[in-house]
């Protein structure tokens, strides 16, 4: 049994109607590069990392970034979150994501002064 991760069918389809046109060359198999790209997020990996199942992994960033300055997965999230025809406020959890080990200098100049 594989612990890899695969859109739905269904799942596929409720995203097509959010992604971009595309231009000139065709796009690689989305389902195999969002699926990849899911699977990195969910479980903290580093791109290199990606299984060689989900492609390339220069691949998966490329497209993961494009599609994030472009605001793609933005309008993914908002169009999902419109068609749940909640009333209330809908929160995403990303608590569980680790912080690198370096993060808690990230503010601080050396001599510890905060920037």
């Amino acid at each position: 049994m594989s612990d890899l991760f695969w859109l739905s069918d269904a799942q596929m389809a409720r995203l097509e109607p959010y992604f971009p046109k595309p231009h000139g060359k065709p796009r690689v198999d989305d389902r195999r590069v969002l699926s990849g790209i899911i699977f990195i997020n969910r479980n903290g990996l580093r791109w290199r990392d990606a299984p060689k199942e989900y492609g390339p992994y220069k691949t998966l960033y490329n497209r993961w970034k494009r599609w994030s300055d472009k605001g793609i997965f933005a309008q993914m999230m908002a169009g999902l979150a419109a068609q749940h025809g909640e009333k209330k406020t809908v929160m995403i959890d990303a608590t569980y994501l680790k912080a690198h080990r370096t993060a808690s200098s990230l503010g601080v100049k050396k001599g510890g002064v905060a920037a």
